[in-house]
This record gives structure tokens, C-alpha cells and sequence, in this order.
């Protein structure tokens, strides 16, 4: 760990992976509920209650409540299902791809919301369970689910226009892409993101605060300002990145839903 000394016995230490470490309050080990856990639970209860209420009285004149969540489903029903899947096939998977968009979007903005300040993101484990566990199984499914396994295998390995020649090194590495690597980037460009604005912050608000309340000189402590403005400044950033990467993890998935469901690609 890297340490900076301003002045005599005042060693800023700056955050490190140990910062997205929080031990469980409830349990041990692996198993044991911890913040991350904890707000991945608050995350699902708040989606599914907010949809559910406002879906349970509609009013010709929305309510606020109603309005919010008509603009989300319109949102993710023509801006991503619609674009990436096609008119024909897309509207059964409206649902999967509204939930997908506001549990992570929710799970993001955790990180800027006052008490939570934790980005559930920035755990890995997190969305490659998304990755994993929902979006890959949902595109080979609904792929073999229509072409069946060898015409589904065929259509996203061998497609035509490929010359013969290159058609076996080709097909390795579509393999590879669509099996192996495209989930696993998938939970990666989101966390990534997450882990490294949560971790920006930090650094600048403990790094002012450090500077104001460590030192022992003056010329250093006008600085602190400038790290806490930095941080604020990080923050309305962080906060533009969180929608952000809601909109592309559910974009890429509905995107990877569509590309199983074309008959050429």
C-alpha cells in the first residue's frame, strides 16, 4: 500500500480493494449477510414493490408514481427490447429487460445515495451472477428454443458468406466469443465501472479531509477544498456513469437476445 507523508507523523494511507471489503454484520464467512448483500435485497424489494404499486391502480391522468414508471417501461420497451430484439419478436422479453434496467441502475445509484454509499456493482460477484445466471441462459435458450441446437449452433458459427478456407478458425472464435467471453464482459464493463468511480471518490474525500484535519501547516489545508469539490464534481459523473451502464448491461443483453433470435448474422 502506498503511503504519502505531508508532514511529521501524518501518513495518508490512500483506499485500496479493502474498501469494497465490508465484513458481514449478520452470519460468517461466505455465507453471512453483509452490506453488499443487504442492499442487493433492498434493491429487489424496492423494483418489484414500486412496479407493483404503480401498476395497481392506472389512471388514465398518471400520478407521479405511475408516470415514473410508465416513462422506465416505455424506455426499456422502445429504446432497448424493441431496437435490439426486432417488431416481431421482442415483446415477451419487455420484462426481462425492465428489470435488468432498473435493478442495476438502482444497485448503481447506491453508491452516490446518502447512508447506502455503496455501489453493489463493484462486488464482481454481482454481475456476473446477472451475467451468468439471467442473460446467458436466457439468449442460448430462446436461440435453440427456435432453430434447435444444431441449426442454432450452425447459425451463430458458421453463418453464410464465410469463406471455406477461414470457416474453422472463425467458428473457434465465435465460439469462444458468444460462450465464454461475452458474459464474462458483460459483468466486467459494469463493474469495472463502478469499482473505479466508487474508488475515485473515496480517495478524493478522505484525501481532503486528511489534508484539513492532519496537517500541521496551512499552506496544505486550503487544498482540502479542492479534493472535496473534486469529489463532489466525481460524484455528478459517477452518477451519469451509473445510468449509463444500467442502459448498456441491458442494451448488450437484449442485444445478445436478438442476435440469437436472427436468422443471419
Amino acid at each position: 500500500m502506498i503511503a504519502l507523508v505531508l508532514t511529521e507523523g501524518a501518513v495518508f494511507t490512500p483506499p485500496g480493494t479493502d474498501a469494497f471489503e465490508l465484513p458481514p454484520f449478520l452470519g460468517s464467512g461466505d455465507w453471512g449477510l453483509n452490506k453488499p448483500k443487504l442492499l442487493v435485497i433492498i434493491a429487489l424489494v424496492i423494483v418489484a414493490g414500486y412496479f407493483l404499486v404503480a401498476s395497481r391502480k392506472l389512471k388514465i391522468v398518471p400520478t407521479k408514481g405511475q408516470f415514473i414508471a410508465e416513462s422506465l417501461y416505455d424506455f426499456s420497451r422502445n429504446n432497448i427490447t424493441r431496437q435490439q430484439i426486432g417488431s416481431k419478436e421482442f415483446k415477451p422479453f419487455i420484462p426481462l429487460v425492465l428489470a435488468l434496467f432498473t435493478f442495476i441502475l438502482l444497485n448503481n445509484l447506491f453508491g452516490i445515495i446518502p447512508f447506502f454509499q455503496f455501489p453493489t456493482m463493484a462486488r464482481i460477484g454481482f454481475p456476473l451472477a446477472m451475467s451468468l445466471l439471467v442473460v446467458y441462459p436466457v439468449y442460448h435458450y430462446v436461440g435453440i428454443k427456435k432453430y434447435g441446437l444444431g441449426g442454432y449452433l450452425k447459425n451463430q458459427l458458421t453463418p453464410a458468406g464465410i469463406p471455406k478456407f477461414v470457416l474453422p478458425l472463425y467458428s473457434v472464435i465465435e465460439f469462444a466469443q458468444k460462450f465464454f467471453i461475452t458474459p464474462i464482459t458483460l459483468a466486467i464493463r459494469v463493474f469495472a465501472a463502478m469499482f473505479a468511480g466508487h474508488l475515485i471518490i473515496i480517495v478524493f474525500t478522505l484525501g481532503g479531509t486528511f489534508l484539513l484535519t492532519e496537517t500541521t501547516g496551512w499552506a496544505l489545508k486550503p487544498v482540502s477544498i479542492l479534493g472535496w469539490v473534486l469529489a463532489i464534481l466525481m460524484t455528478f459523473l459517477e452518477a451519469f456513469i451509473q445510468v449509463l451502464q444500467a442502459y448498456i448491461f441491458a442494451l448488450l443483453s437484449a442485444g445478445y437476445i436478438g442476435a440469437a433470435l436472427a436468422s443471419e448474422h
